[in-house]
């Protein structure tokens, strides 16, 4: 893998991160067209190392807040409006206990997809955002709940499999759970920082062999593509969360994952 292999890759994956397009899947095809093989798997969650920088930049008020409601929750010095804080990290620990068990029971599933099982994941994440983007927004603003949080960490744990968008999934199960609009991306991008680091910590035992196949500078210029288009993508995201357009994702999902799984079912 080149510097230039690289940086496009970290672009694709800043990109296809946080529009509910499946990274995983548009990296894994990707790779697949430019003949560079398998990607290292460790690489690969280096840039997800990456964007979730951006992701934690951006919601940073959000984290602090959180922090704060727990470091006082466990001091015994609540103060008032914190039960919502407190809902909404219950939900986040049941959520990504939920990711936990499913990821690990699909991980080798995960890795040996075939193309044409890829693009067709496309065209499922693509009907999901096209349902869920007609479902109407709930009237409760608050937080999402303990069974909320295990619904949309299901559909994260699903989300391992390349082809189905992470945020997609977990946004659109957010909203078909009765999670507020406005709510929803926040929460699926809060749930995804546990799950990030997991797999981080779970593949650094890899580290030596990526060493020997992507050098420091090229991995280097991969995450720095990753994280400045990722940030920019999730401000993009979110302004068409809040306006209800995540229906529009399905229009290129859709025809591009049918046509993938034509190509690579002739190929």
């Amino acid at each position: 893998m080149n510097l230039l292999e690289a940086v496009f890759l970290g672009a694709l994956q800043g990109l296809a991160e946080f529009l509910p397009v499946s990274s995983s899947g548009h990296l894994a095809l990707a790779a697949t067209f430019m003949n560079l093989g398998e990607v290292p798997f460790l690489f690969d969650i280096l840039l997800h190392v990456a964007t979730l920088a951006a992701v934690c930049i951006f919601f940073r008020k959000k984290i602090v807040s959180l922090i704060l409601v727990l470091a006082r929750f466990l001091s015994r010095r609540p103060r008032e409006g914190d039960e919502d804080g407190m809902r909404m990290i219950g939900a986040l620990l049941a959520g990504t206990a939920v990711t936990a068990l499913i990821g690990f029971a699909i991980k080798d599933v995960a890795k040996n997809l075939p193309p044409v099982a890829i693009s067709v994941l496309l065209v499922f994440t693509g009907v999901l955002l096209l349902v869920s983007s007609r479902f109407k927004m709930s009237g409760r603003t608050g937080s999402p709940g303990v069974l909320q949080g295990l619904i949309v960490g299901a559909a994260q744990g699903l989300g391992v499999l390349p082809g189905i968008s992470r945020s997609g999934s977990t946004i659109a199960a957010s909203l078909l759970s009765g999670v507020d609009r406005r709510i929803a991306g926040e929460f699926s991008f809060l749930l995804s920082i546990p799950a990030i680091l997991g797999a981080f910590i779970l593949e650094l035992k890899d580290a030596d062999t990526l060493g020997n196949t992507v050098p420091a500078y090229v991995l280097a210029a991969g995450m720095l593509a990753a994280f400045v288009v990722g940030y920019l993508s999730l401000r993009f995201l979110i302004s068409l969360i809040n306006r209800g357009k995540l229906g529009w994702f399905a229009a290129y999902l859709i025809p591009a994952g049918i046509t993938l799984a034509i190509w690579f079912g002739v190929h």
